[in-house]
């Protein structure tokens, strides 16, 4: 005998809200990406500041702006969300390396990540250990 998960369906608002915060994320890295790929002065300064060459600035745009892809479209948007996790405890891991206190920042950003599918994609409610109050 299969036991079935039941998962209510998501309000239309909550939806929306998701969509938002998806798309405005998705908006603030396409711009990274594309910072990655122009490499103005100030982003190829910030880069080596950090140790890394400014060769690996463009692979690191082209890695960006593929987990930003990847979590837009609704059928990968899990894979892209779990794939801009990693890239963003890169991102945090580096900020904690040279003791820049924005290491918050990264952080902060893959709990938007999160929230956003969260708040679109109905499966995943199943899977976190939130609880809902229950109307009597």
């Amino acid at each position: 005998m299969e036991t079935q998960i039941r998962i209510p369906p998501t309000s239309t608002k909550k939806v929306w809200a998701g969509r938002i915060i998806s798309a405005l994320l998705v908006l603030l890295l396409l711009m990274g990406a594309v910072s990655a790929f122009v490499q103005p002065v100030n982003a190829v300064k910030g880069f080596e500041e950090f140790g890394y060459p400014s060769r690996l600035l463009p692979v690191l745009g082209a890695v960006e702006l593929a987990c930003a892809i990847l979590y837009a479209i609704p059928r990968t948007s899990v894979l892209g969300a779990i794939l801009l996790t990693g890239y963003l405890g890169g991102a945090t891991a580096t900020h904690v390396r040279v003791g820049d206190p924005k290491f918050v920042v990264p952080v902060i950003v893959g709990m938007i990540v999160w929230l956003g599918l969260l708040l679109r994609e109905d499966r995943l409610s199943g899977l976190i250990p939130f609880r809902t109050r229950r109307a009597a």
